[in-house]
């Protein structure tokens, strides 16, 4: 078996297809949690703190001179990469949740009760024959 024909059996299972729209999706749904994070809700808890960017707020280490750029500690950015990921660590969490809870609901219907086979359909109309006699 060639390389090539190994790397497309590997490509083409399941689990790994699965794996890559998962990751696709992840990405989409990275961006829209990004978005309503920093166009939604940053905006006025920046406005309550005095500024309207949560992002630009730092602390300045040494001012720039004529030489040098500022050396700044840039805890805003901080502060709002771990509001994104709390966030998206608790939406994730509802969404699996709610996953859950459906696959738990599926698991407690009660199963069909098994259909008679043909002998005992025989059997069933052979006895109802005889009580009609």
């Amino acid at each position: 078996m060639g390389m090539m024909s190994e790397f497309k059996s590997f490509a083409m299972k399941g689990n790994v297809v699965d794996m890559a729209v998962g990751v696709v999706i992840g990405a989409a749904f990275g961006k829209v949690v990004t978005s309503l994070v920093n166009d939604i809700i940053m905006p006025p808890i920046g406005m309550l703190i005095g500024g309207v960017d949560f992002s630009d707020l730092n602390f300045v280490l040494q001012e720039a001179t004529a030489e040098t750029d500022a050396v700044t500690l840039n805890w805003g950015n901080s502060v709002q990469t771990l509001l994104n990921f709390i966030i998206i660590a608790f939406a994730i969490f509802m969404v699996v949740k709610a996953m859950n809870k459906m696959k738990k609901k599926e698991e407690e219907k009660p199963a069909e009760p098994a259909k008679p086979t043909n002998e005992e359909v025989l059997l069933t109309e052979i006895r109802d024959a005889l009580k009609n006699k």
